[in-house]
């Protein structure tokens, strides 16, 4: 009787977390979600399409993937870069919660990318996207800094400032 809730539990779906509602300033005519001639819009105005061919789409920073208000979009976030979020639309079967640098996020065809910077009252706007995030994010190598055994915490740290600073400079 154990072995079979054992099995039966395996079974189970993944639990999706709440949708994140984000407030973005501006409004297109068309944003993902919508339908047209009952086809579902994936990208809007600020989104760049990327070609995955059937490769992972990886989480570039450790973080946390949620459900988008947009269907078929998840926002990701990080503790790396505080400030933005990131919105992908278009993945097959994402992976929700908790993410490692690296770990896969989802995979499909193609892509949609938007990077979203918080303003100052709360909202978040469309901005430039980052090379070096997108990068990160589709690369086929892992991408993720690992230490050396011989690696001094020194080290680490000016690596990671490094990664950061040169992220700030991408992404502004």
């Amino acid at each position: 009787m154990v072995l079979l809730g054992v099995l039966l539990s395996s079974c189970q779906p993944q639990t999706i977390p709440p949708k994140r509602v984000i407030n973005i300033q501006q409004q297109w005519e068309l944003e993902p979600g919508d339908r047209i001639a009952d086809r579902l819009v994936v990208g809007s105005l600020g989104d760049i399409s990327i070609q995955l061919n059937r490769q992972p789409l990886k989480a570039p920073f450790p973080g946390k993937v949620e459900p988008s208000t947009f269907d078929q979009c998840v926002i990701y976030s990080t503790p790396e870069v505080p400030a933005y979020l990131f919105r992908f639309c278009g993945l097959q079967r994402p992976k929700f919660g908790p993410v490692k640098a690296g770990q896969r996020i989802g995979g499909g065809s193609h892509v949609q990318f938007a990077t979203l910077r918080r303003q100052p009252d709360g909202t978040w706007i469309i901005v430039e996207p980052s090379t070096g995030i997108l990068e990160r994010a589709i690369s086929k190598e892992r991408s993720v800094y690992q230490p050396a055994p011989e690696d001094t915490g020194q080290e680490m740290q000016t690596h990671l400032l490094h990664n950061l600073f040169s992220l700030h400079t991408l992404l502004n």
